[in-house]
């Protein structure tokens, strides 16, 4: 069974190709002629019927049966052509040469057509142009033969009118159209055409410079009237201009003055206007002010009022309860001070009470401080002075030293001189504290006696037993 549906799909794929490869297309210029098949009844342009064993597809397509038909074409697309009859015989006997342009096709209608193939199916465009211009060429002959060359170059519409009927009913007959035809032109080898225009030439010469002369006589007369009538004409044009300036200036003059009055009126309207807007305005102003002023009051009332609210809400109604509170608080540190100043006062009655029985006591003390004691301090004080005292040489990082010359070296008048500061010590103490340091030094015990009058001493100053 695969292998039948196989057979019978190729058979089909090849049906296909060959009704595709038969099916036969042709453009609207051209006619598809199929031969074979059955015999077919037609209708030729006079009106007779007749079988053929063809048939006819203009434009388009169909379906050639394979074996028993065959198609050929038929072009209907326009043939121009070029033509130039020669040794062509007027009526008058004159010997000329025509050229000319035509177009021809076969005709489109389908008795046409029949008649057509059967005359030139088969064959090119060149052989149908070629009968066509030989066709062309013998009625051309036949109808110059009856014309003028003169007349031929003058009514050359009439002549291709011409052409055209007597051409029709053979191109009919072949199934052929002529589309157009044009004479262009008409060589006269025997100067026939050119011995009939020399007089016709004279005679437009000579009429040519009798009508020059004439015209330049006519023009010379004219161009005089024309110059006087110019003249006067301009005179005339001046009186007008000045006439029409005059008048323009006077218009002119009564414009201005209508429009200085207008002016004059329309500047005192406008004054007018201006002087009642502007106390129209004032009084605008005015009523403005009084309702800005209205506004003020009310506004002040309004703000006075709301101050009056906020000095309450924000300002009295704190101020008397910081006035309570500040009234409670002075009570409150009233009573603390009271109570403050009572034990300051106990204290400070206590601390002058203390400090009576010290100074009694330092009294006391220094009445019964004798000379060792304060020999013996002012001895401790010394060294401090003295350090104080160096305490700027201490400063010095460089000490230049020059010899002048005298046998006392550098270092030892320095040294000496710091003794010397110092020997006068006791004295600046004396000056200072009223104290004879030198007194009290000499007054010293030596060391021999130093232990019994130290004894002495002390028994002498000791201090006296407190009550």
């Amino acid at each position: 069974m695969l292998f039948v549906y196989i057979i019978i799909a190729i058979a089909v794929v090849l049906l296909i190709l060959g009704m595709t490869l038969q099916y036969k297309k042709v453009g609207p210029n051209e006619v598809l002629i199929i031969t074979g098949g059955r015999r077919r009844t037609i209708t030729l342009p006079d009106g007779t019927k007749k079988k053929v064993g063809y048939r006819l597809r203009i434009g388009g397509g169909t379906f050639i049966l394979p074996l028993f038909e065959s198609y050929q074409t038929l072009q209907l697309q326009n043939i121009p052509m070029d033509f130039e009859i020669q040794d062509v015989i007027a009526h008058n006997g004159i010997r000329g040469i025509i050229s000319g342009t035509a177009q021809v096709k076969i005709n489109g209608a389908e008795p046409e057509v029949h008649l057509a193939a059967e005359q030139f199916l088969g064959k090119s465009i060149n052989d149908v142009r070629d009968i066509s211009l030989k066709t062309l060429e013998g009625h051309v002959r036949s109808i110059i033969g009856t014309v003028d060359l003169e007349y031929l170059n003058k009514s050359r519409r009439d002549f291709n009118a011409s052409i055209f009927e007597e051409v029709l009913p053979e191109f009919n007959r072949m199934g052929l159209q002529l589309i157009s035809f044009n004479l262009k032109e008409i060589k006269d080898p025997t100067g026939y055409l050119e011995a009939l225009g020399r007089p016709v030439i004279a005679r437009a010469k000579r009429d040519a410079e009798v009508a020059q002369a004439e015209a330049n006589r006519d023009g010379t007369i004219k161009s005089s009237e024309a110059k006087k009538l110019g003249d006067i004409a301009k005179l005339r044009a001046e009186i007008d201009v000045a006439e029409a300036t005059r008048d323009f200036e006077l218009r002119k003059a009564e414009f201005q003055a209508n429009i200085n009055e207008k002016k004059a009126i329309s500047d005192y309207t406008y004054d007018l206007e201006r002087f009642r807007m502007s106390q129209k305005v004032k009084e605008e102003e005015h009523k403005v002010k009084i309702l800005e002023k209205n506004s003020a009051i009310d506004l002040a009332k309004l703000e006075t009022s709301r101050i009056e609210h906020d000095l309450e809400s924000k300002v009295k109604q704190p101020a008397t309860a910081e006035r309570f509170r500040l009234i409670q608080e002075a009570e409150a540190m009233a009573e603390a001070k009271k109570i403050q100043g009572k034990i300051e006062a106990e204290l400070t009655e206590s601390q002058g009470e203390a400090e009576a029985k010290a100074m009694k006591m330092k009294a006391e003390a220094w009445a019964n401080y004798n000379n060792a004691a304060l020999t013996n301090q002012l001895l401790e004080m010394m060294p401090a002075l003295a350090r104080e005292i160096a305490e700027p040489i201490s400063k010095i990082e460089k000490i230049v030293m020059v010899n002048s010359g005298t046998n006392t070296s550098g270092m030892s008048k320095l040294t000496g001189d710091v003794a010397e500061v110092l020997a006068q010590l006791p004295t600046v103490i004396e000056s200072l504290s009223g104290v004879d340091l030198k007194g009290l030094l000499k007054k010293l015990p030596s060391p021999q006696n130093s232990g019994s009058q130290l004894t002495d001493a002390n028994e002498g100053t000791s201090p006296k037993p407190k009550k």
